[in-house]
């Protein structure tokens, strides 16, 4: 609820604080007085678009403040998240606009964008009037008034609905990404069973191209390496001058020798032949090798250049591509098999699309059964309030698609006059009416869901007499669930006020702080007396607003 309202240099609103208790306000004043400023300055801070030529004349910027109470929780730890100050649960909301348009609206200390501060003013105030924002306007409101009143019925129903909704919805997302993903998996698919053929038609194998270009580094230099060789092998085991005879000699030498150090050199030289003897073997079978088939050269050039064109066509190295083969063929059967993977989940939907459209059915029936009570019971209300040919009809129709909330559009339609043409309630009432339309529903709801703070203006236009008495009922009675405020130019509807608070301006032509008077019962009588006649002196008019306020009790 809105405990305090402050406003500084708005329109002809110099200053004014207003002190606002729970139950039923009535603001009260002459014509002029600064009563539809006030509401302006409400507006303001419920994030309102701003007009820069609502500034008091000669001042730069005005100032709204508001200091409200607040126990929901959740709005409460979305204001913290925001940086706002909610310490026991009070909210300061503060809003200012300059003489050159600029806006700024802050919410617990907390700078917020103007967007903000009407989605959070939404959650706490609803304002009843030809101007202002509406609360059962948009048609997800509507649906959400007709649920609340529904009650626990439908409650159930719903929440059950939207359980099959989410799987529903989440099955249809997979199914999206899957046939997304399958249009570009066709084309890598081909991708994997062209590189699977190619590995499979060279079976590359770990270090063969390093082996490949050895042998052909020996092969294309092969004259020099046979004459290095030969000359190696001759060098060794060529004739009686080389390495082998020399070794004999020098054995034999140390082994005649009457000396034991020199006689056990001799096994070093026999150690030393041994490998100069297996030298020479392998030097003879290098030369052979050398000769052994005149196509070898040929051959691995051809493999060669065979795995250089499948490394640069696959951007991989032989060896990545020779290890790589079981990770690819396992890709192309998970790939492979995604078309029995969407057949699966189509049929999964289609099954969950059937038990959507069943639990949707459901909340249709409840919510028609629903609309038919509430339209009879808004009717009877507004029968009270003046408006005793007014019908509330509540249509329900198909939405194209399935929704969070159901498959249902819910709209309020008005037919202001015996046969007249059912229309929205935007378009189907004046502003007086529109507001008592709003009273009649709000009655009906008090209690299912009431909002924090409703605020009324013109609610008592186009009423009098009994009709008149009858709306300060009404209102009074929901003010027992919710804070109730209401501008009004009707002492019935005043009077039923559990406070009331007087506008008027000074002696400036303006509203100062001194202007804005909560009233005691005294000057209650004569605030009434001064709506009933323009006398607040009238021994009439008083003892009819006494005979007001007696019957308001």
């Amino acid at each position: 609820m809105i405990e305090t309202l402050s406003i500084r240099s708005l329109g002809v609103i110099s200053s004014a604080q207003l002190e606002l208790p729970t139950g039923f306000t009535a603001i009260t004043g002459e014509t002029g007085a600064g009563k539809t400023m006030l509401l302006t300055g409400v507006g303001l801070l419920l994030g309102e678009r701003a007009d820069s030529s609502v500034v008091r004349s000669g001042e730069k910027q005005l100032l709204v403040e508001g200091r409200i109470h607040s126990k929901d929780q959740g709005l409460l730890e979305k204001l913290a998240e925001l940086g706002a100050e909610v310490s026991g649960g009070e909210i300061i909301i503060n809003r200012t606009v300059s003489s050159d348009g600029r806006s700024r609206a802050a919410i617990g200390g907390a700078a917020v964008p103007v967007s903000t501060l009407n989605s959070v003013a939404q959650e706490l105030v609803t304002v009843h009037g030809q101007s202002e924002q509406i609360r059962l306007k948009s048609i997800s409101k509507q649906r959400q008034a007709l649920d609340d009143f529904a009650g626990e019925t439908l409650k159930s129903s719903l929440a059950s609905y939207q359980q099959t909704y989410s799987q529903f919805r989440e099955l249809e997302q997979r199914l999206s990404r899957l046939q997304s993903a399958s249009e570009q998996d066709s084309f890598r698919i081909a991708k994997l069973r062209e590189q699977l053929a190619d590995l499979e038609r060279l079976k590359p194998e770990q270090g063969e191209l390093t082996r490949i270009s050895d042998q052909l580094s020996r092969l294309t230099n092969v004259e020099s390496l046979r004459q290095a060789a030969a000359e190696a092998h001759e060098l060794v085991a060529g004739d009686d001058l080389d390495a082998r005879s020399q070794l004999g000699r020098a054995k034999r030498v140390l082994e005649s020798s009457s000396d034991g150090t020199l006689r056990e050199m001799a096994k070093l030289v026999s150690e030393a032949t041994g490998l100069v003897n297996e030298l020479a073997l392998q030097l003879s079978a290098y030369l052979t090798d050398l000769e052994a088939d005149p196509n070898t050269l040929d051959q691995l050039q051809r493999r060669k250049a065979e795995l250089v064109s499948l490394e640069r066509k696959y951007g991989s190295s032989v060896d990545e591509l020779a290890s790589a083969t079981p990770a690819l063929e396992a890709e192309l059967l998970d790939l492979d098999s995604s078309d029995e993977q969407i057949e699966k989940l189509e049929m999964q939907l289609a099954a969950a699309e059937s038990q959507l459209a069943l639990a949707a059915k459901g909340l249709t029936e409840k919510r028609k059964s629903a609309a038919k009570e509430l339209s009879k019971r808004v009717s009877q209300e507004l029968s009270q309030l003046a408006m005793g040919d007014a019908q509330l009809e509540i249509a329900i129709s198909e939405l194209a698609e399935f929704e969070a909330s159901g498959a249902d559009k819910v709209e309020f339609l008005l037919a202001n006059r015996s046969g007249a043409e059912p229309r929205p309630l935007s378009k189907g009432a004046s502003g007086g009416e529109l507001s008592r339309i709003m009273l009649a529903i709000e009655l009906v709801l008090a209690g299912k869901s009431p909002m924090p703070t409703m605020i009324f203006d013109e609610v008592d236009a186009g009423v009098g007499g009994a009709a008149a008495v009858e709306l300060g009922r009404r209102l009074k009675e929901l003010a027992r669930s919710t804070q109730v405020i209401v501008v009004t130019h009707l002492p019935q509807v005043a009077a039923f006020a559990d406070h009331q608070i007087r506008i008027f301006k000074d002696s400036s032509g303006g509203v100062s702080a001194s202007s804005v008077n909560a009233l005691n019962k005294q000057e209650r009588e004569q605030e009434l007396a001064r709506m009933l006649s323009g006398n607040a002196e009238s021994d009439i008019a008083l003892s009819h607003a006494r005979e007001l306020l007696n019957l308001s009790n």
